[in-house]
């Protein structure tokens, strides 16, 4: 395990499950947490895997201003402008590759472009998407028609929290290096470009905003977060976090109903 660094700069938070609770709300001592940080010089920023639309009211209500990252990596935008920094898309062949491989399975997929998610029909599994993110899907009546000449920013399966870990799997054994394939919510299996990453992200912002590596930490709670906890100087897991993120984490606080947020700010980041 790394010691925390004597000083932190940045400090990178994961949303839901982390910062955001299942009724999506964002607790008062998190709140004052990350704004006791701001006078004395510590920038936050979010690190999601939801579309801007849908983490940019959470930026807002954090006070965050600046660089954001959003679909795994997959795109980072500025809050104040919604402005694109960057933007790495799943190609639209490999897309449809998920896509072909969901409905062979009879599985709920949807594919994403211009910050809004695309499916064919609604089901509980859409709804439930649409519920976490607070965004309503577009229906379309072929997601291969819509793709076939456009890229995504990501795909998505969701399914039973059960199923989701062996499709993981599945769909590694079948994209190889292709794509990357992580589980953010226990429900959703998540497939992005190759080479994106939450941690990849947080390097490209950390020099964006001129902050050495050295003097990041970050939080989160979940498999998708684990490349950003190795990624940080010093990585924090929940305490509701699955034992592979804790195993990549530096340290473990509460979970997000016992502000573990706040908990972490209070630990680790210094005046």
């Amino acid at each position: 395990m790394r010691e925390a660094p004597p000083r932190i700069a940045l400090v990178a938070l994961d949303l839901d499950g982390t910062v955001v609770d299942g009724a999506l709300r964002v607790t008062s001592p998190v709140i004052a947490a990350i704004e006791r940080a701001r006078e004395y010089g510590v920038t936050t920023t979010i690190v999601t895997g939801r579309m801007f639309r849908a983490a940019r009211p959470f930026a807002d209500r954090l006070g965050i201003e600046g660089p954001i990252i959003c679909y795994q990596g997959a795109g980072i935008f500025e809050v104040s402008t919604g402005k694109i920094l960057r933007y790495t898309p799943l190609a639209s062949a490999i897309a449809l590759k998920v896509v072909a491989f969901a409905k062979v399975r009879g599985l709920h997929v949807q594919l994403y472009a211009d910050d809004a998610f695309y499916i064919e029909k609604s089901s509980r599994f859409s709804e439930l998407y649409a519920y976490v993110s607070g965004v309503s899907p577009d229906v379309v009546p072929s997601l291969e028609e819509r793709f076939a000449d456009s890229d995504s920013s990501k795909a998505v399966i969701v399914t039973d929290a059960d199923k989701a870990e062996g499709l993981c799997a599945e769909l590694r054994a079948e994209l190889g290096a292709e794509a990357y394939v992580t589980r953010s919510n226990p429900e959703f299996v998540e497939v992005l470009a190759a080479g994106v990453d939450k941690g990849v992200a947080l390097r490209y912002v950390a020099r964006l905003l001129e902050v050495d590596m050295a003097e990041t930490l970050a939080v989160g709670d979940s498999w998708n977060d684990i490349p950003l906890l190795r990624a940080a100087a010093f990585g924090v897991a929940m305490g509701s976090a699955p034992p592979a993120a804790k195993a990549a984490a530096d340290a473990v606080v509460g979970d997000v109903a016992h502000d573990g947020v706040s908990e972490a700010y209070d630990r680790y980041v210094r005046p």
